[in-house]
């Protein structure tokens, strides 16, 4: 039997994850200390305040355990995730403003890069790279990173205009926007294809 889907309960709101999860039938297993890596099968970094995560991180000793963790299993980031699963932000010296990423993704991320809360939005964005043709997905950008640049191992699997707002790196996936906020399964879903695959 399949070992829950992991949710880094430290901060952010990763109960609408464990909400979507459960609508695809799948349990999820709260994730704050080392230890419990090892009773999940794969790992969602949820949104919340970036700042505060890595700290958070840092304070409970997640970082090389995370890191670790991510070399053989499934993990997707959204929004604060995904800046904390990019390779570094622009326009900050590493340890700004206490955020520290873990280096998973190779991309550059800008913090609040759509705006303040608010100037968030909800706009269609192109998702078939990553759960095949279809209708575009409703993302909810809520004081969204940007991705200003993707590295040869990132690949753009989603896109707003011309934009990338989501990447993939074998197993590892980053989303600029928050997925658990809408009913569309298919971002959850597709996360768990990786899972099935890995």
């Amino acid at each position: 039997m399949t070992a829950p889907v992991g949710l880094l309960t430290l901060q952010g709101d990763y109960d609408k994850h464990r909400q979507a999860f459960a609508a695809l039938g799948r349990e999820t297993r709260g994730v704050r200390r080392p230890g419990e890596l090892a009773e999940v099968s794969c790992l969602v970094i949820p949104g919340g305040e970036s700042t505060t995560l890595s700290r958070l991180i840092d304070r409970v000793g997640l970082r090389g355990p995370l890191r670790e963790f991510a070399a053989s299993h499934p993990v997707m980031g959204t929004c604060a995730g995904l800046i904390m699963m990019s390779r570094e932000l622009d326009g900050e010296t590493p340890g700004d403003f206490g955020v520290r990423p873990l280096g998973l993704l190779d991309c550059t991320v800008r913090r609040n890069g759509y705006g303040r809360q608010i100037d968030s939005f909800t706009a269609d964005v192109d998702i078939s790279a990553l759960a095949g043709r279809g209708d575009k997905f409703p993302a909810v950008f809520i004081r969204a990173p940007r991705i200003v640049a993707a590295g040869p191992n990132a690949e753009v699997v989603a896109t707003h205009g011309n934009e990338p707002v989501a990447v993939r790196s074998g197993h590892l996936l980053g989303l600029t926007f928050h997925p658990e906020l809408t009913s569309d399964l298919r971002i959850h879903r597709a996360f768990l294809d990786l899972l099935d695959r890995a």
